[in-house]
């Protein structure tokens, strides 16, 4: 997604795809490909709205009165944070895309935000990785109350979505800013800007992690900028390398996964949600909806990893759409990726298991490769998932690759990932600002010398610009 930039500014004069010098030209041809295709922009057809309003249904039938949240999976009444910002990124479509009226809007993210005001958090410091949805209490990934820790990563993609939120709706914002003043975030982002996990096994005293790979670590890492903090760190693609594959440079995260147990896995979710939610900008650009990606390299990066899934199609003519997925059994979530672990196109389990009967086209995966990029491989790919739904419950997770069928499970990620790349198609990027912001309860607190000590707010940051 964010890689073409470089090749649409010309800058390179030998061509995209000869920019990396690490593998012999002498052995490996690549292609070049200044034909950059344009993202998909304009009205929805009446076939696209009908797909907004079936994904719409999933949150109609697992919406959570008594909290505001929604199933992570259909009838299964727990939650992460990075479902329920993909639920706030349905809601926001629906409102937009007029599926609901603002009423519902309103009612729902009021719940929603009371209950982010109220909860308990993971020792008084962050929300909790995971909560039940009818009673808001911290759980395990069993639904078993507990706490087990938080992910930077999930929260990173709240605060995205809070964020927009803010800027679409600012008679929200002292809600949303109340919410997240209650954090504490002197143990998710270090001086050097890079992003920790906590981690509580039994009978262990919580353990603080660095989490994030390249994509998705950049990727959360905008969530906490867009809040001030600095995360030069976690934003920078090094440490990467590339593997060619079908001639194209796959980028990949080279810290070894048998040392630090952090699998590194390319896939195609984290460049589609920053192309769709960002336009591959830095959170610095304020411009709007544009084709000059201002995070250059990480639209190079999605234009690749586009490109090869396109590549793979036409040498073996297996449609190609990679990303995690949910399963309906057990290990019940896999990463179907393009890379990973030494090897290409491998699908493993959470723990490192080869699942190649588990290689899917992902119906979100298919639906971001459609929308950013406008071409004759993604019309076949998005006729090929268009109608996997159940007009009763939502969009299936995808379609296996080897023929078994649909993945019969229904997700919030799947469906709220659907609905904000309609939304995007018809808005552009859906980052947007207003001319003249009001003053935020936020602001305020960064710019007080006094109250929140020991949070760690970002206030040095604040007062150098």
């Amino acid at each position: 997604m964010r890689y073409i930039i470089v090749c649409l500014m010309g800058l390179l004069a030998a061509g995209c795809g000869n920019k990396y010098s690490s593998l012999s030209d002498e052995i490996i041809e690549r292609p070049n490909h200044w034909d950059v295709p344009k993202p998909r922009h304009g009205k929805l057809t009446e076939k696209e709205m009908d797909m907004a309003r079936i994904a719409w249904k999933y949150f109609e039938n697992n919406f959570q009165e008594s909290t505001g949240l929604v199933n992570a999976v259909n009838n299964y009444p727990s939650v992460t944070w990075w479902d329920a910002a993909s639920y706030l990124a349905g809601m926001t479509s629906a409102l937009e895309l007029g599926i609901i009226e603002k009423e519902e809007f309103d009612r729902r993210l009021i719940r929603f935000l009371t209950t982010l005001n109220t909860m308990q958090l993971f020792k008084g410091e962050l929300p909790n990785k995971a909560y039940n949805t009818q009673t808001a209490a911290m759980v395990d990934y069993g639904n078993q109350p507990g706490e087990i820790g938080y992910s930077a990563l999930d929260l990173g993609r709240l605060l995205i979505w809070l964020h927009i939120i803010k800027n679409r709706y600012p008679e929200y914002s002292t809600g949303i800013d109340s919410a997240v003043l209650r954090w504490n975030f002197c143990n998710v982002v270090d001086e050097t800007g890079t992003m920790f996990g906590a981690l509580l096994e039994k009978d262990k005293p919580v353990q603080y992690l660095q989490e994030g790979r390249l994509g998705y670590e950049e990727y959360a890492a905008k969530g906490f900028q867009l809040w001030g903090f600095d995360t030069s760190q976690a934003s920078m693609p090094e440490p990467y390398s590339t593997i060619n594959l079908y001639g194209y440079d796959i980028p990949y995260d080279t810290r070894d996964p048998r040392k630090l147990k952090a699998h590194s896995y390319v896939v195609t979710e984290s460049f589609v949600l920053d192309g769709v939610e960002m336009g591959w900008d830095l959170t610095s650009d304020k411009t709007p909806h544009d084709s000059n990606y201002s995070n250059e390299w990480m639209a190079e990066f999605a234009l690749q990893i586009y490109r090869v899934q396109e590549a793979r199609y036409e040498a073996t003519g297996i449609i190609t759409a990679r990303t995690e997925h949910q399963l309906a059994g057990a290990p019940y979530f896999v990463y179907d990726t393009i890379y990973t672990d030494g090897y290409a196109w491998n699908t493993i389990s959470e723990v490192g298991e080869y699942l190649p009967q588990y290689s899917a086209v992902a119906v979100k995966g298919a639906m971001g490769l459609w929308v950013l990029w406008d071409t004759e491989y993604t019309d076949l790919v998005f006729d090929h998932i268009s109608n996997l739904y159940d007009r009763e419950k939502g969009f299936y997770e995808g379609m296996f690759e080897n023929g078994t069928g649909l993945i019969n499970t229904f997700t919030s990620n799947n469906n709220g990932i659907t609905l904000e790349i309609l939304l995007y198609k018809q808005e552009g990027k859906l980052l947007t600002y207003l001319d003249n912001p009001p003053v935020s309860l936020w602001d305020k607190a960064l710019e007080s010398p006094f109250g929140y000590e020991g949070q760690c707010l970002p206030r040095k940051t604040l007062n150098k610009k």
